[in-house]
């Protein structure tokens, strides 16, 4: 096949005058070279595409492809991660990973815990703040967790995150609110151990890949795995490989992992975070379908490497689930198209 690649360049971003934290979930050079060696070793011919602006002007220009690896994050707004799913869907080609609605649903957390909630996976109890007034009504008990709307890799989490007093929430609400221009998400505290669970597939054909315990040094920032704690891993952050078969809680989290990885429509590959609550029983937090893929790195390709799974088998079953649901797709669209 010939395979795009769209991503969100980091370096790019930053010699455009972007900040450290702004561009943080944005990729390093040494993941789009992986990706494309691994899909170039799987005889797969590759083109750079980038990120969602030249996809448009390459669309426009009349190019196309077999397939697009879409690892690209987006720069603006709420819903940017479905942007370029949305491009690719309007001009009918096919890509991996989620769809626009499930990369919106996702990157909105308040949204995602309501359908989670109904869907009856757990995930801890929250209010969205919008506004100072909203603080005031809260009414959940201390301690809570205060986080923004829509964020990955752990950006406007640090060590007050944990807020213990009615002031402690005001002040960290005000500033999140200023610094990231969009709701916060303050939820109960899990005091418990973290998980991170990477799962391969679509559908019933989804699969646990593995899943990591997140254990946080003596001179991490406390209480999270922030910002700060994944860009300097290497002296804060142990990576411990857990199993299932020797642990009820990661067994519970798998299944908890799974049935939310289906309930919401994920597809190809991806990463979910649970936590445990003062009982011991993990609660979902998070939900990423759009997992980072820098080899050494990255939570999915740590955690498949943990299980013996190759960085180039990982990619590889990434395809091959795509694949499988773009054939099944046509095969449908070909019978509606000339029915019996």
């Amino acid at each position: 096949m010939r395979v795009g690649l769209t991503y969100d360049l980091r370096e790019e971003y930053l010699a455009m005058g972007y900040g450290e934290e702004e561009t943080a979930e944005f990729d390093h050079p040494a993941t789009i070279e992986a990706i494309e060696g691994s899909l170039r070793r799987l005889g797969h011919q590759t083109d750079r595409i980038g990120h969602v602006r030249a996809l448009a002007a390459r669309l426009v220009a009349g190019e196309r492809w077999d397939l697009v690896f879409n690892i690209a994050e987006g720069l603006a707004g709420i819903s940017r991660e479905a942007q370029v799913p949305a491009l690719l869907e309007a001009y009918g080609i096919p890509y991996t990973f989620s769809d626009p609605l499930v990369l919106a649903l996702t990157l909105h957390k308040g949204m995602a815990k309501r359908v989670l909630r109904d869907g009856g996976v757990p995930t801890p109890a929250f209010h969205e703040v919008h506004a100072a007034a909203d603080v005031d009504a809260i009414d959940l008990p201390f301690p809570l967790f205060a986080k923004p709307l829509a964020e990955g890799t752990g950006k406007g989490v640090d060590g007050r995150s944990t807020v213990r007093t009615p002031a402690e929430l005001r002040a960290v609400c005000l500033d999140l609110l200023a610094r990231f221009r969009q709701p916060v998400l303050v939820e109960r505290y899990l005091p418990g151990r973290e998980f991170t669970t990477g799962i391969v597939g679509t559908g019933a054909a989804a699969r646990v890949v593995g899943t990591t315990e997140i254990l946080l040094s003596a001179n991490a920032e406390a209480g999270a795995y922030s910002f700060v704690n994944k860009e300097t891993w290497e002296d804060k952050v142990t990576y411990r490989r857990v199993r299932a078969a020797d642990d009820p809680a990661v067994a519970r989290a798998e299944a908890i992992a799974l049935d939310a990885w289906r309930l919401l429509g994920c597809r190809d590959g991806g990463r979910l975070d649970l936590r445990c609550d003062e009982h011991g029983q993990p609660q979902l937090i998070e939900l990423n379908p759009l997992a980072g893929l820098r080899p050494e790195y990255s939570d999915l390709a740590l955690i498949a490497k943990a299980e013996g799974l190759a960085y180039d088998d990982l990619i590889g079953a990434i395809v091959a689930s795509a694949s499988e649901r773009v054939d099944a797709g046509r095969g449908a669209g070909d019978a509606r198209r000339h029915p019996a």
